[in-house]
């Protein structure tokens, strides 16, 4: 957990610290500056989703430990290459940085799934860029603070974690690989290839394009809220306090992280499934609870970030953790978490790339605030609803076994 928890955290030292930097009054192409750069990454983050359905599907262990080295020397790269082209043109290096970070996660994971303790160290894994997304503006208003320039700043930033993410990459190759028990309760997990990765998706095609359509409303605003926190933060009245950035997030890693990784404790893969399905709806209960209170003033502007943190994570950890792992111990499939999660991750990332170009094409001045809770309420109701529709489904799908034995598959993989 603690390889995983440092390679990760690491990692997003390579992506997030330019985000601290708020780019004001600055415009290209009447499109405000940020934004772009923004939307250079998220696009190359979203093509590396693409990329990651098959390579991070497909990639055999004993190569995953060079391939996240390579990935994050190219970021680096990228990073140098923002601080010498002029803006705007330096955006197009953002997209060459998020091409290979948007594998980093899926290399990582591969460590940790397929496991009796996986939940709880994935749990651990996720905590890291919930925390971490919150850290690492801090660094990178820290670095501002200390005279580094803006177009110097995101590269520094990575010179800082280039030695711990190698000293996390090396402890992760030395992971043990699943036990024979751990395969008996979890499913074996194997490399999927072009035909095994479509036969897996046409067996289980309604529940899990609902379950993607949901987990692309959440990418969206857990986005929104991660790359815009400093203008959320403002449209809450604070402002020019970046340490609040990290306590928030810290906060909230810490609750999803005992609540998803709790369900370890659960054996039967079906029960867990369905657990993981309840978390997903309690976050958007969460939204909607928490938008209240603002609206009636009940709530302080640290509170709300908290709970509209726990309400937007609560179902995209729960996604990472138990949801996609155990459906494959529970319908007993050959296959792995790769697969699935860069398969919804992939429409995720496109679908934010949308949300930004229309924010900065439509209006200049879009209150980024007022987008956030219209959307977040939108999202919460809408995502009910279609979590309702995946419980139905899957549970007609895998009937419950006869017995309590967790390696005993469900009715879909047997008529499979």
């Amino acid at each position: 957990m603690i390889a995983a928890f440092g390679a990760y955290f690491c990692a997003y030292g390579f992506r997030k610290p330019f985000t601290a930097d708020p780019h004001a009054g600055e415009f290209f192409f009447g499109i405000d500056f940020k934004t772009i750069l923004i939307v250079s990454q998220v696009m190359g983050y979203t093509v590396s989703k693409f990329i990651g359905i098959k390579v991070v599907s497909e990639i055999t262990p004993r190569h995953r430990v060079r391939a996240l080295l390579v990935l994050i020397g190219i970021a680096q790269i990228a990073l140098l290459l923002f601080a010498v082209v002029p803006a705007p043109w330096n955006g197009l290096c953002l997209f060459l940085n998020g091409l290979p970070l948007g594998m980093t996660f899926g290399m990582v994971l591969g460590f940790l799934e397929g496991r009796v303790q996986s939940e709880a160290l994935t749990a651990g894994l996720c905590c890291s860029f919930i925390i971490s997304g919150g850290f690492m503006k801090s660094v990178g208003a820290w670095l501002l603070g200390a005279q580094v320039s803006q177009a110097w700043m995101p590269s520094v930033a990575g010179f800082i974690f280039i030695v711990p993410m190698v000293i996390f990459t090396w402890m992760l190759s030395k992971i043990p690989p699943p036990t024979r028990s751990d395969e008996e309760a979890r499913c074996e997990r194997v490399p999927m290839d072009a035909r095994a990765r479509s036969a897996f998706f046409m067996r289980y095609a309604t529940g899990l394009s609902l379950l993607a359509l949901v987990y692309l409303l959440t990418t969206i605003l857990r986005s929104l809220r991660d790359d815009f926190a400093p203008e959320i933060w403002a449209g809450l009245g604070v402002m020019k306090e970046p340490e609040k950035y990290a306590l928030s997030e810290t906060v909230v890693g810490l609750i999803v992280t005992i609540a998803m990784g709790a369900i370890v404790f659960m054996r039967n893969n079906r029960t867990a499934f369905f657990a993981g399905l309840l978390l997903s709806a309690a976050g958007f209960l969460i939204s909607a609870a928490v938008l209240t209170g603002l609206s009636f003033g009940l709530v302080s502007p640290f509170m709300f970030m908290v709970l509209s943190g726990l309400g937007i994570y609560f179902p995209y950890i729960a996604v990472h953790t138990c949801v996609f792992e155990r459906l494959i111990a529970m319908t007993r499939d050959k296959g792995n978490i790769g697969y699935l999660l860069y398969l919804v991750d992939a429409f995720g990332y496109l679908g934010y790339v949308v949300v930004l170009l229309a924010k900065g094409v439509l209006k200049k001045n879009v209150d980024v605030f007022e987008l956030f809770k219209t959307s977040n309420w939108l999202i919460a109701a809408v995502s009910l609803v279609m979590l309702g529709i995946v419980w139905r489904y899957f549970a007609n799908r895998c009937a419950a076994p006869s017995g309590v034995n967790p390696s005993e598959p469900c009715d879909a993989a047997v008529t499979a």
